[in-house]
């Protein structure tokens, strides 16, 4: 007799969509609680979303021990990137600040392309983000120059984690800060999922 329950791919129920829903919430908490010394949001941020990378591709998460291995291999490595994208959000947010109050010439046009350079330098850094996840949380430097040439080659995918990122930030500023975390996990979650509709260039290749 044939049985219909072996034939074609097996549904999600509604417990398989809570249990993901608890992982990445748990995931986002750890995220923004390993970055909280700023030097080590880098390696946060690697760590993270080279485990959500393995959900994606494996089916499964990455135990804890490799998490924290994967933490540890990017702390020296990701400090000072830390650092560099706490300074360019810093200067980024003042300008806007500055030219959103008028203390800045140029009124709503150059509010509106500063918005625009902001949007696109926030994609680009998600893209970053996807691609130090695909190896393994290690090689910025890579990852950085994978993702331009993602942005290059495929400038959809880039206005979509851009979109992506627009979106995490409105978010972030609209609910309640104790939200904020569980927001993160959710957010790393969105990028590798916008990313994988597309075929992303190799590590190391433009």
């Amino acid at each position: 007799m044939r049985n219909d329950r072996d034939d074609g791919p097996v549904r999600r129920d509604w417990r398989d969509v809570l249990t993901d829903a608890t992982d990445l919430a748990v995931l986002g908490i750890a995220l923004t609680l390993a970055a909280l010394p700023v030097v080590t949001s880098a390696a946060a941020v690697a760590a993270a979303s080279a485990a959500v990378h393995d959900r994606y591709t494996d089916g499964c998460w990455p135990c804890a021990r490799e998490n924290l291995t994967r933490f540890g291999r990017a702390l020296l490595p990701g400090a000072g990137v830390s650092v560099l994208t706490v300074a360019v959000l810093g200067l980024l947010a003042l300008d806007l600040a500055a030219l959103a109050g008028g203390r800045v010439p140029g009124g709503a046009p150059l509010l509106l392309v500063t918005t625009l350079v902001v949007a696109a330098v926030a994609g680009y850094a998600a893209l970053a983000v996807v691609e130090i996840g695909r190896a393994g949380g290690r090689g910025w430097r890579d990852a950085a120059r994978a993702a331009a040439g993602v942005c290059r080659a495929r400038p959809g995918t880039w206005a979509a984690a851009c979109g992506v990122s627009a979106v995490a930030a409105l978010l972030a500023v609209l609910v309640t800060p104790v939200a904020v975390p569980i927001l993160a996990g959710y957010a790393v979650a969105a990028l590798h999922a916008v990313a994988r509709r597309a075929v992303l260039a190799p590590m190391g290749q433009p």
